[in-house]
């Protein structure tokens, strides 16, 4: 039998065994927190930095951080590639919360579109609105959705996910991808793209005012290509994450009237569908206690209220988030 000799103690190598075994347990709880009242450490996947969702998540996991110091928990953020890295990660348990774009989300919890299959997330809270369109240089000659046909059309960087919310719109429109020329590309580079010519038009949005159609139209006159009125009432019906979005005039120069657009899909917090119950509860109750903080860090914060928090796009809700709804009656009744 092997043995294992230190401060003239004598092991035997199942001695050892257990010993390494209570080490790594040890290890484990002190990650993820104990029942001993260790401390628990809480991740935030966000997205690369230079867009909301970095800035967002960042704020989201200080305030729920700095809130929750007496319960012992540690939350950070976490920059990740988005929100199809973000939902994988979480099904993987290497994350516990995370943003996402609504729309991905939706396809992702049924397994559809190009997810193999169903992933186990659950929504936490539905935040800031996606307001996004296609532009077009003034004088372009694409006018309406009909008009990309043929023409180079920046979708998205590559990867990003966008085809989720982007591949049903131009089907309302009877248009595809085969219709015209993809380019991949981010919305900085698209609104390059579009002031040398080498795109005739981009898809970009985010929040109002989106600092990249802000840069577009102050350097060219640019077009805001029209939505059919049909086209959208048919992608509010059968999705529930496009909804409805108006984009006041003078938002952008030289935009003389109303926008009529169309969320394509909130951003939102999300966990796995595993999380306690009482993690899930808790991290929500000090979000929406100190909303008013992450408002302070970005103005998407404006998004967590009543009204807004509980709308359904498509994932459910985790439990733990709707005991917290109901017990401050913000939950709506079935």
């Amino acid at each position: 039998m092997d043995e294992y000799r230190e401060t003239g103690m004598m092991f035997t190598a199942v001695d050892m065994r257990k010993i390494f075994i209570g080490i790594a347990a040890a290890a484990l709880l002190g990650c993820s927190g104990g029942s001993d009242g260790g401390p628990k450490f809480l991740s935030v996947g966000t997205a690369p930095p230079g867009g909301a969702f970095f800035v967002v998540g960042g704020a989201i996991a200080q305030v729920v951080d700095q809130n929750t110091r007496t319960t012992g928990w540690q939350v950070s953020s976490e920059a990740t590639k988005g929100t199809q890295e973000n939902i994988r990660r979480l099904a993987r348990n290497e994350l516990d919360f995370a943003l996402a774009n609504a729309a991905i989300s939706y396809f992702a919890v049924r397994g559809e579109g190009k997810w193999e299959a169903k992933q186990e997330i659950r929504t936490v809270m539905t935040l800031a609105p996606n307001i996004a369109l296609f532009i077009t240089p003034s004088g372009s000659g694409v006018n309406t959705m009909a008009d990309l046909r043929g023409k180079r059309v920046v979708v998205g960087p590559a990867g990003a996910g966008f085809d989720h919310f982007l591949q049903p719109i131009l089907q309302a429109h009877g248009i595809t991808y085969d219709d015209f020329t993809p380019l991949h590309n981010t919305q900085a580079g698209a609104v390059d793209m579009l002031a040398d010519g080498s795109a005739a038009a981009a898809f970009l949005g985010g929040a109002v005012p989106t600092a990249s159609i802000t840069q577009a139209s102050a350097s060219q006159d640019i077009h805001f290509i029209p939505f059919d009125a049909a086209a959208r009432d048919a992608l509010f019906e059968r999705y529930p994450f496009f909804a409805p979005a108006k984009i006041p005039a003078d938002t952008y120069r030289d935009q003389r009237e109303e926008y009529a657009g169309m969320n394509v899909g909130n951003m939102h917090l999300i966990t796995r569908a595993s999380l306690e119950e009482d993690t899930a509860y808790a991290f929500t109750k000090a979000l929406y206690e100190n909303r008013a903080e992450v408002v302070k860090k970005h103005p998407a914060g404006r998004a967590i209220n009543p009204k807004n928090i509980v709308r359904d796009t498509g994932t459910p809700f985790h439990p733990g988030a709707i005991r917290y709804f109901k017990e401050i009656g913000i939950w709506p009744d079935a």
